[in-house]
């Protein structure tokens, strides 16, 4: 049996959680985003913003409320999750925090990572007093829905749409988190 778990973020681990990254977006994203846009975000030249972004926020988060998680399996980072306090203007950010990335490596998926980062997240927000829980998923993103659905999250009304040079519509979901008595 694989020795598997999750951790708070190394600055070591950036690498590989920008490496997961790109290889999550590339595949599940591809029927999501322009070509040209994911080619952009999933480059050479945008792989190494993102491992430094990442660094970044394993060593040096904009507050204590703000983690970056990585899921491992046999020591091997195999994904990641990032949570802070929610920004969106309508939110909270007392009470609302927002999952803001949550992405298992495509060659170590359906293992249970995913729902090890949900819960591991989940139990860290509970402990800085947050009660609900946000993320923003594309629209058509059947995948993400379908995981986060199976766990309890719902649209809560709110949509957005980017500009990459068409329209992509987001829609926001959510899902409680308080401890209930």
């Amino acid at each position: 049996m694989a020795d598997v778990g999750v951790r708070p973020a190394r600055r070591a681990d950036a690498a590989a959680v920008a490496d997961i990254q790109v290889r999550a977006w590339r595949l599940g994203y591809r029927d999501l985003l322009p070509p040209e846009v994911l080619t952009r975000v999933t480059g050479p030249e945008a792989l190494a913003a993102w491992r430094e972004r990442w660094a970044d926020a394993a060593v040096s988060p904009p507050s204590p409320r703000h983690r970056l998680l990585v899921a491992v399996a046999n020591d091997l980072v195999v994904g990641f999750a990032a949570h802070a306090p929610a920004e969106d203007a309508d939110l909270d950010p007392a009470a609302d925090a927002e999952l803001v990335a949550l992405l298992v490596d495509p060659t170590h998926g359906r293992a249970g990572h995913g729902s090890r980062l949900l819960a591991a997240s989940v139990d860290l927000l509970r402990e800085d007093g947050f009660r609900t829980l946000t993320t923003w998923a594309f629209e058509d993103d059947a995948v993400t829905r379908g995981f986060l659905g199976s766990a309890g999250w719902a649209p809560d009304g709110t949509a957005r749409t980017l500009d990459m040079g068409e329209p992509v519509r987001q829609i926001r979901l959510h899902t409680g988190i308080a401890d209930e008595l």
